[in-house]
């Protein structure tokens, strides 16, 4: 499982790529970030069938920061959601797959996404809804570390210990590097795990490009009774392209073609 778990994330990576530099716009720095807890949960974790993407017992995956859509799309279509094609169609003016996840065109994805700071409020009132319901499924939520200034955020932390949400785990891609810098520059959010502690939620830190950290973490999280889950996610922007790690530029700059080439030798 493991090995097969670290092919998928070479080759996601390599999808993400492609298709950023083929559309020329996009976020390929935080979608390499944040894949590998993608990947872990799509094919080790999570509860979902990509042929019936509305399956009422299904986990459910909220992408909070949507400007990492290429690693999402990725995945669902290695998961099989639509063909893998269709990734180089990315932010085409005729494509479905939009800078943004979108839940009404996009097989597989729970949630529309863009706006920052709201997806772990829609994730508590998902979380919330499954257990008036009486189900047994599962609530995941990624959100940036920049993402993690908003206000909404800590609302959102607020009222999932409150209502003791443990089908609820959250994940923050803690790369560091928001569109404008250091997020400890631009607005320090340190310390990280003591402040989501102090909101009551269970906190585990770990590194977030390291599949077999994530793999116990999530199967750590699903253990914990009493209140969410916060896993603070320790990542590297740009993770698996050596010029491109710990790069603030590559946020929101493609690749040029040139740079691809050189990237996919890396990634080989």
């Amino acid at each position: 499982m493991f090995e097969n778990l670290k092919a998928k994330s070479k080759l996601v990576r390599k999808h993400i790529l492609e298709m950023t530099t083929e559309a020329a716009s996009g976020h390929p720095g935080g979608s390499m970030s944040a894949l590998d807890i993608i990947v872990t949960l799509y094919f080790y974790k999570m509860r979902h069938n990509p042929k019936d993407p509305a399956w009422p017992a299904r986990d459910r995956f909220i992408l909070s920061k949507g400007h990492a859509s290429p690693a999402l799309y990725s995945v669902l279509a290695e998961c099989g959601y639509f063909p893998v094609h269709e990734l180089k169609r990315f932010r085409h003016v005729d494509s479905f797959l939009e800078g943004h996840p979108c839940r009404k065109t996009v097989p597989g994805v729970d949630v529309s996404t863009g706006s920052l700071g709201q997806g772990l409020s829609i994730a508590v009132g998902l979380a919330l809804a499954g257990r008036l319901d009486g189900g047994d499924h599962r609530i995941y939520v990624v959100i940036g570390d920049g993402e993690s200034q908003e206000g909404q955020i800590w609302e959102a932390a607020m009222a999932g210990a409150h209502y003791k949400l443990d089908n609820l785990c959250a994940i923050v891609d803690r790369n560091s590097l928001q569109i404008d810098g250091s997020t400890e520059e631009v607005m320090s959010i340190e310390p990280v795990a003591d402040k989501w502690a102090s909101f009551g939620w269970n906190v585990l830190t770990i590194d977030g490009n390291d599949i077999a950290a994530v793999m116990k973490a999530l199967d750590d999280a699903q253990l914990l009774k009493g209140a969410p889950t916060m896993i603070i996610a320790l990542t590297t922007k740009g993770k698996g392209v050596s010029f491109m790690e710990n790069v603030c530029e590559y946020h929101g700059k493609p690749l040029s073609k040139d740079q691809l080439c050189e990237a996919l030798k890396e990634l080989t």
